[in-house]
């Protein structure tokens, strides 16, 4: 496990939940229980804040129940609408939205966790550390960038844990 946890850190979670979402369905055929995910990543810590990344489509009663489950288990929601184009094309991008809070709750924490692959967090985790803060990677090995996985001051392997949190 992760042998930078100390009882005192205070931490802010922000899960890319599309991407860990695809990873968990296109690699194991599964679901994530966020719920247990934000639980192992806290770790006897103080968390602060956990944030799940939407998007909106058609507000099915199946969408609306997985909202609903993320905000009982504790999980601030961001959602913003899926943006359909005239040619058809769909954009769900949730970057610069991550970011941006990553950097504004992240002057009260120790310890930012970023659950995601994508290697395009690499320059704000740099920024981070930068600014003095611990940062960690959550991600499925086989989507997560190897540069963001270098990068990160602890690396978890969510298929390590797959028993624990896929459902």
């Amino acid at each position: 496990m992760n042998p930078f946890i100390k009882s005192w850190q205070r931490l802010n979670i922000f899960i890319d939940t599309q991407n860990v979402y695809h990873s968990a369905r296109n690699l194991y055929d599964a679901k994530v229980d966020f719920g247990k995910l934000v639980n192992l990543l806290t770790s006897g810590r103080n968390l602060i804040n956990a944030f799940a990344y939407v998007v909106q489509s058609e507000l099915t009663q199946r969408e609306l129940d997985f909202f609903e489950a993320l905000i009982k288990n504790g999980i601030r929601l961001r959602a913003k609408e899926l943006l359909v184009y005239p040619d058809g094309t769909k954009k769900a991008d949730w970057d610069v939205g991550i970011a941006v809070d990553v950097v504004k709750f992240s002057e009260l924490v120790d310890v930012v966790v970023l659950v995601t692959g994508d290697g395009d967090f690499l320059p704000l985790v740099e920024y981070l550390q930068n600014k003095g803060k611990q940062v960690e990677i959550a991600g499925f090995a086989a989507t997560t960038s190897i540069k963001l996985k270098e990068a990160a001051d602890f690396y978890y392997d969510l298929g390590e844990f797959k028993k624990m949190i896929l459902i």
